[in-house]
């Protein structure tokens, strides 16, 4: 794909984006019946655009946090205590849904799915990609060819290792695994299981997307990987969010990939289309992805969302987007979230938790320069 195409399809979504934004709010129309919703882990990154629009939607929202801060959102009534071990808040209450977004441990959905079986009628459980065996971490599929999604909802999943015990400690993605097992073993008919893979957008503190309106803000040379072809899946926590509060309202049961966008993005599309939401003069150095790795440049860590030829940056996503998956234009992911990391305090704006420095990027830069020559 030559750089024009990415550059015309790029500009045309920087111009969308107050026109986006005012479709949007149009569609925020309130649903048709009044839900009584339980949010386990209402604050943090993904909660709060949940709250938020579930309350603009009309329903009764109850969120369960351990208090150390509150939802902003007028009219959310707050219930404490911890997922660990205190659960009493819960105890003798009746919603019509859970939506379980911050479960990193299956112990924890063991006893939330205990308690709330006979007092809840649906359990929307937030998932991930992880959950699928064969996560890639680096350049393990560096020579992998796109052809087309190649994880679906029925893939393989995560398994616990050899001479796992019940109560025992798991990695990331088989404890998600295991979750939405005692999930749907709680709920059985009634589970709704949600997938998502890199969430991104404003709030986001882990900042694997943040890092490249950052960066490109910023201007200049800028180190980006490989040749631009390799697939990215990102997704707006408000689409992901607002996706699980639809599925609520119309009881949608099953499995789903919460993942983005509508169609195919590249890494080139992704980092062209950023780049229309800011008025700085930056100039993309592509670097094969060999060389990178070879120069000690890592996938993911240093060059943010990227991972060469990673199965899980090509999912499937067409049976969440038929139950009603729908996703902002990127320019209004790029330009809300760089409008929102310019309020960040100035330590955290200087300091990124992720992507490489200026420094070093500006050493392989001139390392790569060196062996064109």
């Amino acid at each position: 794909m030559k750089r024009r195409h990415f550059l015309s399809g790029a500009i045309g979504a920087g111009f969308s984006v107050a026109m986006s934004r005012q479709l949007l709010a149009r569609q925020s129309s309130t649903s048709g019946s009044k839900l009584k919703i339980l949010v386990l882990g209402g604050t943090g990154f993904i909660g709060p655009p949940t709250v938020r629009y579930a309350v603009e939607r009309g329903h009764e929202v109850t969120v369960f946090t351990r208090g150390r801060s509150r939802s902003d959102v007028p009219g959310v009534e707050h219930l404490v205590g911890d997922r660990n071990d205190d659960l009493s808040a819960l105890r003798d209450r009746e919603w019509d849904v859970v939506l379980d977004n911050n479960a990193r441990d299956y112990r924890w959905v063991k006893l939330s799915t205990e308690i709330l079986k006979n007092n809840v009628q649906q359990y929307v459980f937030i998932s991930t990609i992880s959950a699928y065996a064969g996560e890639a971490t680096g350049y393990e599929f560096i020579d992998a060819p796109y052809t087309g999604p190649q994880i679906n909802v029925d893939s393989p999943l995560a398994q616990p290792p050899a001479g796992f015990q019940m109560g025992e400690e798991l990695p990331y993605g088989s404890t998600k695994a295991l979750s939405e097992k005692i999930v749907q073993e709680a709920f059985p008919g009634r589970s709704t299981i949600v997938r998502p893979g890199f969430i991104v957008g404003p709030g986001d503190p882990s900042d694997r997307f943040t890092y490249w309106p950052a960066r490109i803000d910023r201007g200049g040379e800028i180190l980006a990987p490989g040749d631009g072809n390799d697939e990215v899946q990102i997704i707006d926590v408000r689409d992901l969010m607002e996706f699980t509060v639809r599925l609520a309202e119309n009881s949608t049961s099953g499995i789903f990939n919460g993942v983005g966008i509508g169609s195919r993005l590249s890494m080139a599309e992704m980092l062209y289309g950023i780049r229309a939401v800011t008025t700085s003069k930056v100039r993309f150095t592509w670097a094969p992805a060999t060389y990178l790795r070879d120069n000690d440049v890592q996938a993911y860590s240093d060059m943010p969302i990227w991972i060469p030829g990673d199965p899980l940056s090509s999912v499937d996503n067409s049976r969440a987007q038929a139950a009603g998956l729908t996703f902002r234009p990127l320019a209004v992911t790029a330009a809300d979230t760089l409008a929102w990391h310019k309020t960040r305090p100035q330590e955290e704006q200087d300091k990124l938790r992720i992507g490489i420095d200026a420094v070093r990027e500006k050493e392989v830069l001139a390392a790569w320069h060196a062996s064109q020559a």
